[in-house]
């Protein structure tokens, strides 16, 4: 499987080539997180990574234990089949 990218922080490199959007919902697929992001032009992405990532980027946006990153702001490339 060709997992999706998500970061908790800009990226430094390659900056255009991310978009910046807002966590709307999160959940689990087969061992995966997913995310469904809103860009800022409105456009509506699911975002499959795998569960360590999901993790990571929980931990890099400062979320207490139970706190959900719904309405967080991420940086993401879809590139998933």
């Amino acid at each position: 499987m060709s997992h999706d990218r998500i970061r908790a922080r800009k990226p430094t490199a390659d900056v255009d080539r991310w978009t910046v959007g807002t966590v709307e919902r999160t959940g689990n697929r087969d061992g995966n997180t997913v995310f469904e992001v809103r860009s800022d032009e409105s456009e509506s992405v699911e975002l499959v990574v795998t569960a360590a990532i999901g993790e990571l980027v929980e931990k890099r946006l400062g979320l207490e234990d139970g706190e959900s990153p719904v309405g967080a702001r991420v940086w993401y490339r879809k590139r998933g089949g």
